[in-house]
């Protein structure tokens, strides 16, 4: 063996054959198996690598510097994180490049869209607008008063309707000066009422139309106690309210004048009350038509037929078995006549507080408003029952 011819390079970076003897299988077949020029490698080493991910640089450990979990943990960070609960803060990752070959992730499919119906709004629920339990029992109240007095003894329910009359008209001319600063005289306005109610009851309707005549001139004369300015309003404002309050009463003390004269009376309330409560149940469950919204927007032409149905009912009872020598028939156009003239009376006073812009005359009355919210009906209808007794029954 050559001695010089052992270890000799043959080119760099590898050793050339003279390096070798036959102990390290020169030949072809040693050629074909070696491993090729540069580092050496084994075969499976070679097979088992994979593409690094690219990860942040991290601070370098010094050698020697930390024990063996400090190592693990920085070759476990060099491959990525093994423990999901990691607190110490890193930089965020790159997105990593798809291994060659692997099939790129689907997104999921989303889920097909079903149309939603479409939300009905809920209808506002109906309410009374009033408290009922009050005006219930207010009702009553009045009822028994008005009932008592009227079969026990008939002075004092005269004496009821001249109470009546009066605390009307204050609410009245108070709410005519303080929403319109009209100055419709009380004092004359108070006594004339009183006391032409007392002349119905006495003198009849002669005494009623005497009776009125004075009052208004008496609001005449007591208005010229008083500077000029505004006096034609005033006094017209006075002798409306005459008319509109005391005159109209006046006819249910002439009523009382007869044999069965509470029973009139009677009659007339019973007509006017179930009239006005027809028209509010009906009205309420089933109104739909406005029968005078710029008027009254809660009144429907459903509760007018309410008011007609109730009050034609209650008018063939009442005919047949609370008026002497009444007919069913009579009772009929009574009811209908009663309907038609309360819902009127109504509307006028809707019209009158529309014009004041307010919502009750007074505060009387809980759950009612004022005296004259509970007469707005009463008093148009009471010279409507009165004329169709005296034709039907007479006026004894």
């Amino acid at each position: 063996m050559n001695d010089s011819s052992w270890g000799a390079p043959s080119g760099p970076g590898h050793w050339g054959p003279a390096a070798h003897g036959p102990a390290y299988g020169q030949g072809p077949a040693y050629d074909q198996g070696r491993a090729p020029a540069g580092p050496a490698y084994e075969r499976h080493a070679v097979e088992e690598t994979r593409p690094m991910p690219i990860v942040p640089d991290m601070p370098d450990v010094p050698a020697g510097g930390g024990d063996g979990d400090q190592e693990d943990r920085g070759a476990a960070r060099l491959s990525g994180p093994l423990f999901r609960d990691e607190t110490t803060p890193r930089a965020p990752r790159a997105p990593e490049e798809p291994v060659a070959g692997a099939a790129a992730p689907q997104p999921a499919p989303a889920a097909p869209s079903q149309p939603q119906p479409p939300v009905q709004p809920l209808p506002p629920k109906k309410s009374a607008g009033r408290d009922l339990g009050a005006a219930i029992g207010v009702g009553v109240g009045l009822g028994v008063v008005i009932v008592a007095s009227l079969f026990i003894v008939k002075a004092v329910f005269v004496g009821v309707i001249a109470v009546a009359v009066v605390v009307g008209l204050w609410e009245l001319t108070s709410r005519l000066q303080e929403r319109k600063a009209i100055k419709a005289p009380l004092v004359p306005l108070a006594v004339g009422g009183a006391a032409m109610v007392v002349a119905g009851y006495v003198r009849g309707a002669e005494g009623a139309w005497v009776a009125m005549a004075l009052t208004a001139l008496a609001v005449l004369v007591w208005r010229m106690t008083e500077p000029p300015e505004g006096y034609l309003k005033d006094v017209t404002a006075g002798v409306f309210a005459a008319f509109y309050v005391p005159f109209l009463a006046t006819f249910v003390a002439m009523m009382l004048t007869a044999d069965d004269g509470a029973w009139r009376v009677l009659t007339f309330l019973i007509l006017t009350v179930v009239s006005d409560t027809g028209a509010y149940a009906i009205g309420w469950r089933f109104g739909k038509h406005k029968l005078a919204p710029r008027i009254s927007p809660g009144k429907t032409r459903e509760g007018l037929v309410g008011a007609v149905t109730f009050a034609m009912a209650a008018g063939v009872l009442c005919m047949q078995f609370l008026i002497d020598d009444g007919s069913w028939w009579q009772g009929l156009v009574m009811g209908a006549c009663v309907a038609a003239s309360a819902t009127l009376g109504d509307l006028g006073e809707s019209m009158i507080k529309r014009d004041l812009g307010i919502k009750d005359m007074g505060t009387l009355l809980p759950g009612h408003g004022g005296i004259m919210d509970r007469l707005d009906s009463l008093l148009p209808t009471a010279p409507v029952v009165w004329l169709l007794q005296v034709l039907f029954v007479g006026s004894t």
